[in-house]
């Protein structure tokens, strides 16, 4: 079975619009760290905690080398730094993670990041959703999730949305 690791702002997403199902479908069996769990459960600033019974598409495993998690820890957060290890650990080849610092890391190590937004692209040529363009606007507007304009405009063109 095909498993993927992800960082905490695509599950937060993906929870905010009731499509948290659809992870599985598309890349397996999806795996968190404990400290993405924590970030989850317990937020910084104002974000609505998300406890681990809504997460049942989810395994938490630990990475086991954490002097690397460490080292990551100089330019990332822990969450970032737990599930760039565990994605190495585990021999994944993708990650799901949003954070640009994060995503230069991933790609440093030889891994490709896939954030929240390439999830719906993958999931609407899947047919698994309809049109991404409501989505992305409604994380915009009511979750504070920043899209620039061109993004959205790109992310709109690749999937033949206007």
């Amino acid at each position: 079975m095909k498993v993927i690791v992800s960082d905490s702002s695509p599950i937060r997403s993906l929870h905010f619009l009731r499509l948290l199902s659809i992870l599985p479908e598309l890349f397996g069996e999806v795996v968190i760290p404990p400290a993405v769990l924590h970030e989850l459960e317990t937020p910084a600033s104002g974000l609505t905690p998300i406890p681990r019974s809504e997460l049942g598409v989810l395994s938490v495993v630990a990475p086991n080398d954490q002097s690397k998690v460490q080292e990551l820890q100089s330019v990332l957060d822990k969450g970032e730094s737990e599930a760039l290890v565990l994605a190495i650990e585990l021999g994944v080849s993708i990650i799901l993670m949003d954070e640009t610092r994060g995503r230069a890391m991933a790609r440093r190590l030889g891994l490709s990041a896939v954030g929240v937004i390439g999830i719906f692209i993958k999931a609407k040529r899947a047919n698994m959703i309809g049109e991404i363009k409501p989505l992305l606007l409604r994380l915009r507007s009511e979750n504070n999730f920043y899209i620039s304009d061109a993004l959205m405009r790109d992310a709109l063109t690749s999937v033949g949305e206007q």
